[in-house]
């Protein structure tokens, strides 16, 4: 009975070094956000952070006017939107498709431009044609996205595709519903990748420093992507776990092996 209690306390020391192998120190240095903050800080938020329609852009175009039975005809989107809207999380029908030339369809105005604008220099656009044909009386136009996404990987603690409804998003907050970057992630080299206008950007953004609060970045665009790269500590206990793990577990075996022949005997 002494020998087996033996070997179980002796399996257990082994356990628990064989979880320090794996176990890391990971550095509190770049693990907090805006290191250099002052307490009741100011900064001028720079730029106009209002997201521009694109190519590809999903609208939903509101209208309401004196002569409400009349606006109804405008509330109802082209049947040539209707089945492009089913790929990209709006429902069939339910919006405008922006195409490849930066225009909508619109009823009775026809082809509208949109790309480039804003949803709200959008809705005037829309509302001055109206005011100039008389068509309705005193309208209101609203322009939505239905298309507004984020995604959301590498070293966050739940990656995922972010559809935001109130058309404004910051970084932060979208870290914030990815489950925040783990300790092994890279705050302060973290990439946005975002297209717009035909062209690709690649921007490394360090969330340590409190100048993030004020960049043009700090407010993510629609179809934005925020990839959180791995510390090297990260990397190399996956490397370390490859190449230790099948010769640990073969000691243990042995070990095993041998602890219970001793028993035996």
């Amino acid at each position: 009975m002494t020998r087996k209690k033996n070997r179980n306390a002796l399996l257990k020391t082994l356990l628990v070094a064989v979880c320090g192998l794996f176990a890391s120190c990971v550095s509190t240095k770049n693990a907090t956000y805006f290191n250099n903050v002052n307490d009741t800080a100011v900064q001028r938020i720079a730029g106009n952070f209002e997201p521009a329609i694109q190519q590809n852009d999903i609208l939903q175009i509101t209208v309401t006017s004196l002569n409400p039975q009349e606006a109804l005809l405008y509330n109802v989107p082209n049947a040539a939107n209707s089945g492009a809207t089913a790929t990209t999380g709006a429902a069939p029908g339910s919006g405008f498709l922006v195409d490849a030339a930066g225009n909508i369809q619109y009823p009775v105005f026809g082809s509208i431009h949109a790309a480039g604008l804003t949803t709200k220099v959008l809705a005037d656009t829309i509302r001055t044609r109206f005011e100039q044909r008389q068509l309705l009386v005193d309208p209101v136009v609203n322009v939505r996205f239905l298309n507004f996404r984020v995604t959301m990987l590498g070293e966050v603690s739940k990656p995922a595709v972010i559809t935001v409804t109130s058309e404004k998003i910051s970084i932060m907050e979208a870290l914030g519903m990815a489950g925040d970057i783990t300790v092994y992630g890279k705050r302060e080299n973290v990439m946005l990748i975002r297209d717009k206008d035909g062209t690709r950007t690649v921007k490394r953004l360090n969330l340590n420093d409190a100048n993030i609060l004020a960049s043009p970045y700090y407010y993510l665009q629609p179809n934005d992507i925020v990839y959180v790269e791995p510390t090297k500590s990260k990397v190399a206990q996956a490397d370390r776990s490859r190449q230790v793990l099948p010769v640990i577990l073969s000691s243990i075996s042995l070990l095993v092996i041998i602890l219970d022949r001793l028993v035996i005997k």
